[in-house]
């Protein structure tokens, strides 16, 4: 499975990362939301994990431009939001 890792704490990403190539997937990173929209555009994934609250551009954003483009690639959003109006949004 290629996924697509979206996180701008680089000890979080390096861990989550680790993890999963262990696991045998392939991980591609990103640190911020410009970056992961660069790569959607150029990268097909079978996943995206995405962080909410990132610089540049947030995972809100990022997700609406994929949807726009009418990808349908699963994406599971990381946050430590814990507010009802985010996990709406990010629906």
């Amino acid at each position: 499975m290629r996924i697509l890792l979206v996180e701008d704490d680089v000890m979080l990403a390096e861990a989550i990362a680790r993890a999963l190539t262990q696991s045998a997937h392939t991980v591609d990173s990103a640190r911020s939301g410009d970056e992961a929209d660069r790569a959607l555009l150029a990268n097909k994934y079978d996943l995206v994990l995405l962080d909410i609250g990132l610089p540049q551009i947030d995972g809100f954003e990022v997700v609406r431009r994929l949807r726009h483009r009418r990808s349908s690639v699963p994406v599971l959003m990381m946050t430590v939001r814990e507010a009802l109006e985010d996990r709406v949004a990010g629906r």
